[in-house]
């Protein structure tokens, strides 16, 4: 049985990684200006031999963004998979809890207030820092509230709120900013990968691959943490050092992408579920690497989809991974043996 189950894990993961290749290539061909696969070839070997517009775009453009697209989809599905067993619920995201909305109030604060801290501009590192200060001071309120609340149903509404509270400060700064920067920071409040340079790229990758990694290092604590916080402890884990590990790891994956792409949701609340269907399993050591694969699939989709969908005009992406997750989860939920994914 377990021979069996390795065979379809590796086929899936095979699938999986000639998926991601398809749609990174999808994603730098397709657009207003179709781009031919033999020209991306072109542009590494010989950049000399394509013609200088589409290598601007190549270069530019839709590498970059399409690099950003799924490193922050693996970011965001590892991100949930850590706080689905942190707070041992299957429905709860970076989104959900307010993780996200606590970011976006801070860069509200610096993009619409013009607050710099002292700085003369917010560089990229300065932005990322700002992200990773929100999450983390919405994660301490909602951690706080989970040594005091039993109900797990009571501190997802206390996470919503937090993420209402953040949110309606953001409409005071909004009211009370100037309209360019209005139009730039409600653009990037819908999630979004343009504009993405290779300086943000670059952050993204040096913060995020390491993250990523620990996470999976993180993988048989984790699965001990699935059969609960005692048989955690009979194990050798010391729960409460583990447990501020996860909220780190999680609020920066998080932020991270937030800082750049704003606020996209459900991605780290599909992909997971989506992930443990398909491969028939909760070990993590399966389970993140997996969502990886699959979160970098989906956010490369939807971002493909924004763009092309009603093109030129752009739709937000945050609006796209809402329409292709939310029935997948709802699919999964209904048709779930046990009731529960």
């Amino acid at each position: 049985m377990r021979e069996k189950n390795i065979s379809r894990w590796a086929i899936l993961f095979l699938v999986g990684l000639i998926s991601l290749v398809i749609v990174f290539f999808l994603n730098i061909m397709l657009g207003s200006v179709e781009i031919t696969l033999s020209e991306i070839v072109r542009c590494v070997v010989d950049p000399a031999s394509v013609e200088r517009s589409h290598y601007s775009i190549i270069a530019n453009i839709r590498l970059p963004r399409t690099l950003a697209a799924l490193a922050g989809g693996a970011c965001l599905a590892t991100s949930g998979i850590l706080l689905q067993v942190f707070f041992s619920n299957p429905i709860v995201e970076p989104y959900i809890l307010g993780i996200s909305s606590g970011s976006t109030l801070f860069l509200g604060i610096v993009i619409l207030g013009g607050y710099t801290f002292g700085m003369g501009t917010m560089s990229s590192l300065g932005l990322f820092t700002g992200a990773f200060i929100g999450a983390m001071l919405v994660m301490i309120v909602v951690i706080f509230a989970s040594q005091k609340v039993k109900s797990i149903t009571t501190l997802l509404i206390i996470g919503m709120m937090m993420g209402y509270v953040c949110s309606a400060a953001t409409s005071v700064l909004t009211v009370l900013a100037d309209h360019e920067k209005i139009a730039a920071f409600s653009i990037w409040t819908m999630g979004s990968f343009s504009g993405f340079t290779w300086d943000h790229v670059k952050i993204l990758y040096i913060i995020s691959t390491p993250f990523l990694f620990l996470a999976f290092l993180m993988s048989k604590p984790l699965n001990a943490m699935l059969l609960g916080e005692k048989y955690a402890q009979s194990m050798g884990i010391s729960i409460r050092p583990f447990r501020f590990l996860m909220v780190l790891v999680s609020s920066v994956l998080t932020a991270v992408v937030t800082a750049f792409a704003g606020s996209i949701s459900f991605v780290g609340l599909a992909v997971p579920h989506i992930t443990r269907s398909l491969f028939k399993t909760s070990d993590n050591r399966i389970i993140i690497p997996a969502s990886c694969i699959l979160g970098a699939v989906m956010a490369g989709v939807c971002d493909m989809g924004a763009r092309l969908v009603l093109s030129p005009t752009e739709l937000p992406l945050g609006a796209m991974t809402s329409i292709i997750g939310a029935p997948i989860v709802v699919y999964l939920l209904v048709h779930n043996r046990k009731g529960n994914v």
